[in-house]
């Protein structure tokens, strides 16, 4: 019997609790999906997610994958601000499903040690923190390494760097990051991990018994001292604009969006007061992938995410009038995954495009209102 089917079978006892942090766009939720296909049917894993936005994207590819649930805190930050959000996230999701483990998924901005803090603090609760694990995007980490705080507290406050998207850089590239890695952390074990995750063994990855304490020297600190030295090195380095075509708002919302006054063209809808749409303003109008593509290619390195929902008109003739896809944006990357229908999800009724733009401060809101246009949308 492997640790991990021994820790699935055991008596009732704490519940242990992997971190994954890693910058926007490192590949954090793949490498988490990765890892679940390789675990017995019979372990329930519940992933608890942090992300900007207001659309629970991952949460719906990873309720998708071999997992017991999902449970998503959208628009905060779970290593400062929201102390008592993460408590009450992790209680609920322990009575409600019983899990073996309980994995973070922390926003791309965190500082991985505070976090790691609170599910210490959580101990008399029902919880150990087994580890912090993060994911190193090898293509783009040293592009943002200079500007970005979180970055480099991410790489050197962590019990394991696993290394995605090797494969993509020259070996002359991957040697020279190695070395910037050294200089940030020289102790931490290094990982390759393949495009979906290949490379990781659970019995790894679950099992690290944190060392972060004697690493990060917050050991005897209070969260105020370490909230007070996270302030600064996260969340004001990102901003975030959602992007809208179609849909609605109720009626007496406050007029137009910003830049946007209704009537223009985004077929934004009004609603009475108890969110009823007529069947016309139900009609999704939807983009096609040529204009997307586009827009996509024409963003600099200051977006570094761009992550949603589209609908796009079929390529070949369909009954169906347009297909939903997930987007998931990295700096010039991107992904789109067919994803069933959403049709029965009121927020979305009308909506072709419900994006989550983020990238550097002060940078944001102008070029998102660029691409926002350019897709016949607007920057809510």
């Amino acid at each position: 019997m492997t640790d991990i089917q021994a820790e699935s079978s055991s008596a009732r006892k704490p519940v242990p609790v992997t971190c994954f942090t890693g910058f926007l766009g490192a590949g954090k939720t793949t490498t988490i999906l990765g890892l679940l296909k390789q675990l017995p049917k019979d372990y329930k894993v519940v992933l608890l997610k942090n992300e900007y936005g207001d659309v629970e994207v991952d949460s719906l590819l990873a309720s998708q994958s071999n997992i017991t649930g999902v449970s998503e805190i959208l628009n905060g930050c779970l290593c400062c601000t929201m102390v008592g959000l993460v408590e009450n996230a992790m209680i609920e999701v322990r009575d409600k499903y019983s899990p073996d483990r309980i994995i973070i998924e922390s926003s791309g901005s965190a500082f991985p040690a505070t976090l790691a803090l609170q599910i210490r603090q959580l101990e008399p609760q029902g919880f150990k923190l087994d580890g912090v694990v993060t994911v190193i995007d090898c293509v783009n980490f040293r592009g943002y390494e200079d500007t970005s705080p979180s970055a480099k507290l991410q790489a050197k406050y962590t019990d394991l760097l696993l290394l995605n998207k090797h494969q993509l850089v020259s070996e002359n590239e991957y040697d020279i990051l190695m070395d910037h890695l050294g200089t940030l952390n020289d102790e931490t074990p290094r990982i390759r991990i393949g495009a979906e995750g290949e490379g990781m063994d659970p019995e790894v990855i679950f099992g690290l018994d944190t060392g972060l304490w004697e690493k990060s020297g917050v050991e005897g600190k209070s969260w105020a001292e370490l909230g007070g030295q996270a302030e600064g090195w996260h969340g004001d380095e990102v901003e975030v604009r959602a992007v809208r075509r179609g849909g609605s708002r109720k009626k007496g919302c406050g007029g137009g969006h910003e830049g946007h006054e209704h009537g223009s063209g985004c077929g934004v809808q009004e609603v009475d007061t108890n969110g009823n749409l007529d069947e016309e303003a139900r009609e999704v109008e939807p983009l096609d992938r040529d204009v997307l593509d586009g827009e996509l290619a024409k963003l600099s390195f200051e977006i570094y995410r761009v992550k949603g929902i589209v609908r796009l008109s079929p390529a070949t003739s369909s009954s169906s009038p347009y297909t939903t896809h997930i987007l998931n944006y990295a700096f010039g990357r991107y992904d789109l995954t067919p994803f069933p229908s959403l049709d029965s999800d009121p927020e979305l009724q009308g909506v072709s495009v419900r994006l989550t733009v983020m990238g550097e401060r002060g940078e944001v809101a102008r070029r998102a209102k660029r691409f926002a246009e350019g897709l016949g949308a607007y920057v809510e």
